[in-house]
């Protein structure tokens, strides 16, 4: 046996992190199907990249968040919609309101603090690090909370790293 593992020709990571991706849409869907309300104490940081196609969000924020931004749906949020690839939603940044559209595909972190559950992903855009950035702070209660980061301390945060060979 050999300790190389050989090449797939399966793309397993495209797979799953596409299928883990779904797993927002259905999440946000069953938001809009309950009206646009919460239940509980449920709340969701989402991290996307804000180059990435098909992101539409206002030229301002694009400027303060040039390649990643956090932003939370909690109090405050109108207009959620669910698409097959995107979801959109109006958010009030500093008072001023503001609607995104964002495609699955760009969301790097998706994570819902009340029930310790969280899904980190790889980036779907070639050649787009991350780099540093400050959280949105759209206008609830719990704008400056931090998403859990992923750890090995027994929560449900799901990590995908295939390290894909290039």
């Amino acid at each position: 046996m050999s300790d190389e593992t050989p090449d797939s020709l399966i793309p397993y990571d495209e797979i799953v992190q596409e299928a883990l991706r779904a797993v927002v849409g259905r999440v946000l869907g069953q938001i809009v199907g309950t009206g646009g309300h919460l239940p509980g104490s449920h709340h969701f940081y989402i991290t996307f990249k804000t180059g990435a196609p098909g992101v539409s969000i206002p030229a301002h924020l694009r400027e303060r968040f040039p390649d990643e931004m956090t932003i939370v749906l909690q109090n405050k949020f109108w207009d959620l919609t669910v698409g097959d690839a995107f979801f959109s939603v109006g958010l009030s940044f500093n008072q001023i309101p503001a609607k995104l559209v964002i495609p699955f595909s760009a969301i790097t972190a998706f994570v819902d603090p009340a029930v310790d559950f969280g899904l980190q992903f790889q980036a779907s855009v070639p050649d787009m690090a991350p780099e540093p950035h400050d959280d949105a702070e759209n206008d609830s209660p719990e704008a400056d909370g931090k998403p859990a980061p992923g750890s090995e301390d027994g929560s449900n945060v799901v990590t995908i790293d295939f390290g894909r060979k290039k």
